[in-house]
């Protein structure tokens, strides 16, 4: 894995890791938006000084892979904190409301929100990788070390 993204996979999960204050954060409501602000953009910025430094052979590539980390660890961390979180556990509404038994209305809200955490995590870290692939092609001291 190291020759593919330039990191570990121990350092991969280790920058996925830095975003999952935010999430327990979010979920118990225990900080306020300036300090979410701050659990949401240090923990990336992080993960793009590390593959700027580190001059991984595909920035995109390997942000992509610790986002989509992130979002395992974002799914998970939510449905371990569910009932905390919902207070109860959310419910259908609307048409759906009442139309499925107790028992598979929650499974199927927990595989929408863990689908919807990994889709999460991989955009995240598109995102984030997009712009540290443009900053190695502009800036010559943080371009991909040359393959031996």
């Amino acid at each position: 894995m190291k020759a593919w993204l330039g990191l570990p996979a121990s350092a991969v999960w280790g920058l996925a890791l830095l975003g999952l204050p935010r999430v327990i954060a979010h979920d118990l409501r225990l900080v306020g938006p300036t300090v979410n602000a701050l659990l949401v953009f240090v923990p990336i910025a992080v993960w793009a000084a590390v593959v700027l430094w580190k001059r991984v052979p595909n920035a995109f590539v390997t942000l992509l892979a610790v986002g989509a980390a992130y979002g395992v660890l974002l799914g998970v961390t939510h449905q371990v904190l569910w009932e905390s979180s919902f207070g109860g556990g959310p419910a259908l509404g609307g048409n759906l409301a009442g139309a499925l038994s107790p028992a598979v209305e929650d499974l199927v809200l927990r595989i929408f929100a863990m689908g919807s955490s990994l889709m999460t995590g991989v955009a995240v870290g598109a995102a984030v990788g997009a712009v540290a692939w443009v900053v190695t092609r502009i800036v010559p001291g943080f371009r991909p070390h040359p393959r031996d």
